[in-house]
């Protein structure tokens, strides 16, 4: 069992043309595209009673995402983007992020989970991110964690602050991946790459078995004890970049878990992984990421499509850095 804890809220995007609503969440979508990559996955969130929590439901239910949580009384989170005649966007947001009662039903949601995977506004808004912290701290002993900061300034505008949330759950952490967008933030005037790499001895001994960054059209990089690998970005038609990320994470995950390595018991092993294991994972993310932007909305590709499409020549596509 795989498990997925944070945030699920409705996009909703009012143009001159009209009004149109998504179901949304960094969280949310890494969930469903895990389910979609043939895994099964339950999704620790909240949403209300109301037609925006309906639709939430439905699509995590479309997918065969679990959702041991039923709808609670608070409204459901909404983000809406005001989208102006020359496409210029303005968001405000409608959050309600907590899980009260969480920490007692713990171990009976957890058990069985080899993989918690976590980030974005779940790790940083109170109340809910103590809570989040809380589950990630129980699973650790048996469980491979991730996290994706998936920073979100407009929301948590404090740097230092969110920093801190960051690399607390970081050190935790055995597969991190960021964009070059949240570095960039998070350490203002430091590369990028040099970031992650100083997220990999964080913890000391404990720290991340894993550093990818995302670089867009550039490709993703990664870093382990073994070296840095990139790859390049497979060359797509993009229809939008609606949940790119999300897809890259899943992808990403569903890599690790194919390998074997998910699981607290596999943890040294996922530490000691080869450039060719992780030029391979990285590879099987950024596929999954071209399907996504080469079609509208937060769209993630099923195991099916990804083994459709045509394999490169691994060595003509990667860069190595031992």
């Amino acid at each position: 069992m795989l498990t997925v804890i944070g945030e699920a809220l409705v996009d909703v995007v009012q143009r001159p043309s009209g009004v149109t609503a998504h179901v949304g969440g960094s969280p949310l979508n890494v969930a469903v595209g895990l389910a979609r990559l043939d895994h099964p996955v339950q999704f620790i969130g909240r949403f209300g009673k109301d037609t925006y929590g309906d639709s939430i439901a439905a699509h995590l239910r479309s997918s065969s995402v679990m959702v041991p949580l039923p709808p609670d009384e608070n409204p459901t989170s909404v983000a809406t983007a005001l989208v102006n005649d020359d496409g210029a966007a303005t968001y405000t947001f409608e959050l309600a992020w907590e899980l009260p009662g969480l920490a007692a039903r713990l171990p009976f949601m957890l058990q069985g989970t080899s993989l918690l995977h976590t980030g974005s506004i779940a790790t940083m808004l109170e109340p809910g991110a103590g809570e989040v912290l809380a589950a990630v701290e129980h699973a650790h002993p048996n469980a491979t964690i991730s996290f994706d900061p998936n920073c979100r300034p407009s929301i948590i505008e404090d740097r230092e602050y969110a920093r801190g949330h960051v690399e607390r759950f970081v050190a935790l952490a055995d597969v991190v991946k960021a964009s070059d967008e949240d570095l960039e933030w998070l350490y203002p005037g430091v590369d990028v790459l040099e970031s992650a790499r100083r997220w990999l001895k964080l913890g000391g001994d404990g720290g991340p078995a894993i550093v990818v960054v995302t670089r867009g059209a550039e490709g993703p990089w990664g870093v382990t004890a073994a070296g840095e690998a990139s790859i390049r970005a497979p060359k797509v038609e993009v229809a939008d970049t609606v949940g790119a990320g999300d897809s890259f994470m899943a992808a990403l995950l569903s890599a690790v878990v194919d390998h074997g390595l998910a699981g607290a018991q596999n943890r040294e092993e996922l530490r000691g992984i080869s450039l060719g294991i992780l030029e391979g994972i990285l590879d099987h993310a950024a596929r999954a990421a071209a399907v996504t932007v080469s079609r509208p909305g937060a769209n993630p590709p099923t195991r099916a499509e990804l083994n459709a499409l045509n394999q490169p020549e691994p060595e003509a596509n990667v860069e190595r850095q031992p």
